[in-house]
C-alpha cells in the first residue's frame, strides 16, 4: 500500500507516470488483477477486492488461488499479502478495517459493473491518459506464470 500526495490520481499525467509498482498498488491493480486471470486462464486464481470499511480508503484488488496471491509485489502468501494491508491500512487511518469480496473477472475492466458494488468504482483500462492493459501485461511479464507447485497444492484440495 503506498500513500500518495494529493492531486496525483486527479492528473492524467503525473498518474500515468507513476512508477510501475506505485501505478498497479494506487488506482490500477485491477487491471493488473485482470491481466493475470487474462493470461493464466487455467490457474484457479480469482479475483478478490480488500473493501475498507465505510468511511477509509485503502481498496485493494489482488488475484489467489487460496493460498498464493499476486499483485503489484508479484508473488506472495495469500495470509501475508492481506495481513500487510490491513497493518498499513491500521498504521495510517486509526480504526481502518476491511472485508475481503470476491470480485468477477468482467467486474475489472467494467465502471459499470464496478459500479454495482457498494464502495466499488474501477476505471476501466482505456480511462486512463493511455490504455493500461499493455502495461499491465508488460508488468505482468515480469513475474512469469504461477508456480506449478502452487497450482498442483490448489487442485488437490
Amino acid at each position: 500500500m503506498f500513500r500518495l500526495r494529493p492531486g496525483i490520481k486527479s492528473d492524467p499525467v503525473k498518474r500515468w507516470n507513476l512508477p510501475e509498482r506505485v501505478f498497479f498498488a494506487c488506482g490500477a491493480c485491477h487491471i493488473l488483477a485482470y491481466a493475470f486471470l487474462e493470461t493464466y486462464p487455467d490457474s484457479d486464481f480469482h479475483a478478490v477486492w480488500i473493501r475498507p470499511e465505510a468511511g477509509f480508503t485503502g481498496n485493494h484488488v489482488f488475484v489467489t488461488n487460496g493460498e498464493l496471491a499476486f499483485d503489484f509485489h508479484g508473488y506472495r502468501c495469500e495470509e501475508a499479502l492481506v495481513v500487510h494491508h490491513f497493518a498499513k491500512g491500521r498504521l495510517w487511518w486509526p480504526g481502518w478495517d476491511g472485508t475481503l469480496v470476491p470480485l468477477p473477472q468482467d467486474v475489472l475492466v467494467s465502471e459499470a459493473k464496478s459500479k454495482t458494488y457498494d464502495g466499488l468504482w474501477l476505471r476501466e483500462p482505456g480511462q486512463f491518459l493511455h490504455d493500461a492493459m499493455p502495461r499491465a501485461q508488460r508488468f505482468l511479464a515480469r513475474f512469469g506464470p504461477p508456480p506449478e507447485k502452487a497450482r498442483l497444492r490448489w487442485r488437490e484440495r
